[in-house]
């Protein structure tokens, strides 16, 4: 049986928000500067890759990320730790009274935390951004195949029917 999560109202920013659970507490905020060294951490647990040195490549790279206002890299702390992480980027858009849509990539938990509701809270608090940015839809990409990986999206409300997606890799 997971824990129960309790959202507490806590206005949305580009802060923090606190989620209590019956044992843990479960810290829900963007990534900082600061975050980096322990975002390519837990981004080691979403390929099996060895966490990379950090060089300029990448440094520029998250100075992009971090500077950029559409694209929301949000990251859950327990007791300190990186736990659970996913990425929102809200994209500009001229169709459906010109109301943005956005996209949420590389969702991660540590691979020691899973099953206990982090990634579910980082996927509503990435909604609620979402909303809040006026977006008419959300769509998520995984590379997954494992049918447990599609049917946790499922829960967490997203559906497989509506869009297709394709990739092509450069």
């Amino acid at each position: 049986m997971f824990p129960v999560i309790i959202f507490e109202p806590v206005p949305l920013n580009r802060t923090f928000r606190v989620i209590r659970e019956e044992y843990y507490m479960l810290e829900i905020r963007e990534c900082r500067a600061e975050d980096l060294s322990g975002l390519l951490e837990l981004y080691s647990h979403l390929h099996d890759d060895p966490v990379p040195v950090i060089s300029d490549r990448i440094l520029t790279a998250w100075e992009r990320i971090i500077k950029a206002e559409d694209h929301h890299v949000i990251v859950g702390f327990l007791d300190g730790a990186m736990v659970s992480s996913c990425a929102l980027n809200v994209i500009p858009n001229l169709t459906h009274n010109q109301r943005p849509y956005a996209v949420i990539e590389n969702v991660i938990t540590d691979t020691n935390a899973r099953g206990r509701g982090y990634a579910s809270a980082i996927l509503e608090y990435a909604r609620q951004i979402a909303a809040k940015e006026g977006c008419y839809k959300i769509m998520l990409m995984t590379g997954s195949k494992k049918e447990s990986t599609l049917h946790f999206y499922e829960t967490a409300g997203y559906n497989r029917k509506d869009k297709t997606a394709f990739i092509q890799w450069l």
